[in-house]
């Protein structure tokens, strides 16, 4: 299929879904089959400036909207993500590669936010102290901040942008979404989606790109916020860029997730939470596990652990029972083996090799399978790096303290899990361990949006999380008030030269 007869995704401006003018185009393949999907534009300098100024424009009265209208959108768009949710997994599947079940969990994850910001009605309460001095009353509004920004990864293409756009549009603030750029296809289709709920002209917009788009949105005057979640080098330079500019910025980054396994955790149990979280979405995930430590007698069961992973299933992700499913890009598969064969040569035991699996019907697919090492030490590369693929790490420690210790010493702080049987324990391991998000026979500790994302040190450039009640202060502006009302009859006292209220 040639790239002229493919479709081409569409800019969002001022509500009017528009054709790029650009002459930067990127293709958007099926990462399972080398098809060519459609074709998404790195949108020009106007293009993206109109996009701000949409977004700028439509603030003026969307903040002024009465907050149960606001909510009433997104109980509707909610109701409309699960009647499309068949579809919106297919596309995702096709444009990304995880499998049915973990592409609908994507969607689903992401509708959960969108519940969430239906709620704003509580969520957005403000405080009031009732005579802090004599007839002086003190109140707060958390008000919305104008135009922010969401530059989203191409690992979550529905649960990310929905982390993001609903909670900041709720709160009364405008919207421009830059998806990325490798497959937005499934993103587009829940934007569509938002427009049919009712999100207003201008509210919501969206521009395609990449370093350019990137800077805009960290430069334009115009933005007052902007989240992302990716890689921990752009999330550094977006940071860093973004707060320069006088901007709120929130960047979750990378990770490198370990979990401990105590001798006594619940055996099948926790080899089958192991294998899901390492290798699941093909390791894909900012909270998958790559790295695990077996403490003492725990490290009897590596062999037990390789001949599961060996029953795992490699296949496209549209087929039933695949249980692992494409890396993202070609880039991505040649990047995942040159870390194995570094790993080989760096002195790591390869005990499983997942490379160039047979896949009949998908030759052209960017499979790797489950890939596990043994005798991993801190100064190799697999052990520094995030592989972002389905290789696991296998460490040995002799007790909890020098496994937490391991962790502790690791810069990423996104998330842990340890396995076991004892309260001690685990109570010892919460309170000790330097990590943000904590699963106490959790793999994959990420909590629901009552309750805020919260990875930590290298993992996170930003003091608030992207969802739950951290985020509603991320983005709204706290104004505080303070009134004293006379009565009429009031001759008033003498002149108050002091700071105190009297």
């Amino acid at each position: 299929m040639t790239s002229s007869s493919v479709p081409s995704v569409k800019l969002l401006i001022n509500g009017e879904f528009v054709e790029s003018r650009t002459q930067q185009w990127r293709d958007v393949v099926n990462p399972a089959t080398q098809e060519v999907l459609a074709r998404v534009p790195f949108a020009t300098q106007d293009e993206m400036n109109a996009a701000v100024a949409a977004a700028q424009e439509a603030f003026k009265t969307w903040r002024k909207t009465p907050i149960g209208a606001r909510a009433r959108i997104f109980l509707k768009y909610q109701q409309l993500i699960r009647e499309n949710m068949k579809e919106l997994a297919a596309l995702l599947t096709a444009e990304q590669g995880k499998t049915l079940p973990d592409a609908e969990g994507d969607v689903f994850r992401g509708l959960e936010v969108v519940e969430h910001a239906a709620n704003i009605g509580t969520l957005q309460m403000g405080e009031l102290a009732n005579n802090v001095a004599n007839g002086v009353d003190t109140y707060t509004l958390l008000q919305p901040i104008g135009v922010c920004a969401g530059i989203t990864p191409f690992n979550f293409p529905a649960m990310i942008p929905l982390w993001m756009f609903p909670m900041a549009i709720a709160c009364g603030n405008t919207f421009v979404l830059k998806p990325s750029e490798q497959d937005p296809l499934v993103t587009m289709r829940l934007v569509e989606l938002a427009l049919e709920a009712g999100i207003p002209k201008g509210v919501l917009n969206v521009i395609h790109g990449g370093v350019d788009a990137v800077n805009l949105i960290c430069d334009h005057p115009d933005i007052k916020a902007v989240s992302f979640v990716g890689s921990t080098k752009v999330g550094t330079h977006v940071y860093n860029r973004a707060s320069l500019n006088g901007k709120r910025a929130q960047c979750m980054m990378g990770a490198k997730n370990h979990a401990i396994v105590l001798p006594d955790a619940n055996k099948q149990q926790t080899l089958n939470n192991l294998l899901g979280a390492s290798f699941g979405a093909a390791g894909q995930r900012c909270m998958a596990l790559p790295v695990v430590i077996l403490v003492g007698e725990a490290q009897n069961w590596l062999p037990d652990l390789v001949e599961k992973a060996k029953t795992l299933k490699v296949n496209a992700g549209i087929e039933p029972g695949t249980d692992i499913g494409p890396v993202v890009s070609c880039s991505a598969l040649d990047r995942i083996s040159g870390l194995i064969a570094t790993g080989i040569e760096e002195g790591a035991k390869l005990v499983l090799d997942g490379r160039n699996p047979k896949v009949p019907g998908y030759e052209d697919g960017n499979f790797v399978g489950p890939t596990i090492f043994s005798g991993v030490t801190t100064e190799m590369t697999i052990y520094r790096e995030e592989i972002f693929g389905p290789v696991l790490c296998v460490v040995n420690a002799a007790s909890l303290d020098e496994a937490i210790a391991f962790i502790n010493a690791n810069p990423n702080g996104n998330g842990t899990a340890l396995f076991t049987r004892s309260g001690a324990a685990a109570r010892h391991f919460q309170e000790e361990i330097d990590v943000g998000q904590v699963g106490i026979n959790v793999p994959i500790p990420v909590p629901v949006p009552l309750f805020s994302f919260s990875g930590s040190r290298a993992s996170k450039l930003g003091d608030l999380g992207p969802y739950g009640k951290q985020v509603v202060l991320f983005y709204t502006q706290t104004k505080t008030i303070t009134q004293r009302w006379f009565d009429e009859d009031d001759v008033g006292g003498a002149v108050n030269t002091t700071i105190t209220l009297k």
